[in-house]
C-alpha cells in the first residue's frame, strides 16, 4: 500500500500518468530519476536572485523533493530485498 501511495503524490506532484502498466521497481526508478532531475532545476533557481517569496517557495519545494526521493529510496530498497 505504502508504494501505491508514494508513486500517486509523486505523479501528482510532477503531473505524471500511466505508471499502472510498469512494474513497481521501474516505475520508481523512473520516478526517482525525474525527482532528481526536478531537483537540480529548483538548486539553479534558488542560486538566481529571487524576490524573498519565490525563494521560500522553492525551499519549500526542494524539502518535498528530498522527502519524496528519501522515501522512494527505501521502497526500492525493500523492493529489492
Amino acid at each position: 500500500m505504502e508504494i501505491k501511495k508514494f508513486i500517486k503524490s509523486v505523479s501528482e506532484v510532477l503531473d505524471l500518468d500511466d505508471f499502472s502498466e510498469n512494474k513497481k521497481k521501474k516505475a520508481i526508478k523512473k520516478l526517482l530519476k525525474k525527482l532528481e532531475r526536478r531537483k537540480d532545476k529548483v538548486k539553479n533557481l534558488l542560486e538566481k536572485n529571487l524576490d524573498e517569496r519565490d525563494r521560500k517557495e522553492r525551499k519549500e519545494e526542494l524539502k518535498l523533493i528530498r522527502y519524496h526521493i528519501k522515501k522512494g529510496k527505501k521502497l526500492l530498497e525493500k523492493l529489492e530485498k
